[in-house]
């Protein structure tokens, strides 16, 4: 038999603080034109980013690659293949993730936004 008690994140994760769950999009290659081998980032980049990711906010949930564009301030396309992140943090930690992102992945923007400000944890336990 399960034993079902429900968490507050919020309660959990940070004491008074509001926590959220958010969505970043994380770069799959490497921006063209700075001679690489091989223009994609590698496992262990990205395990650099998830180590961070969980000694700020415990957890992440990463999505399947989706492909994108955007325009940059200076008006050039941009197309490539971003994943999507799911993370349960506070808008101060975002901004930490987001700046990390920047610098990690040499980025000219980041891209995240809230997904919900409604975030629950269920905990299970095995009873007797």
């Amino acid at each position: 038999m399960l034993t079902k008690t429900r968490v507050s994140v919020k309660m959990v994760t940070k004491g008074v603080r509001s926590m959220q769950l958010w969505e970043i999009l994380v770069p799959t290659q490497k921006n063209p034109g700075h001679g690489h081998k091989n223009p994609y980032f590698t496992l262990k980049h990205h395990r650099i980013f998830d180590a961070y990711v969980h000694s700020l906010s415990g957890g992440i949930t990463i999505l399947s690659p989706a492909k994108g564009q955007w325009i940059s301030l200076d008006g050039k396309l941009y197309a490539e293949k971003m994943i999507p992140c799911r993370i349960i943090a506070d808008e101060d930690q975002m901004e930490q993730i987001s700046n990390f992102v920047a610098r990690h992945y040499n980025q000219l923007a980041v891209f995240f936004y809230l997904v919900s400000n409604d975030v629950r944890i269920n905990h299970y336990s095995k009873g007797k």
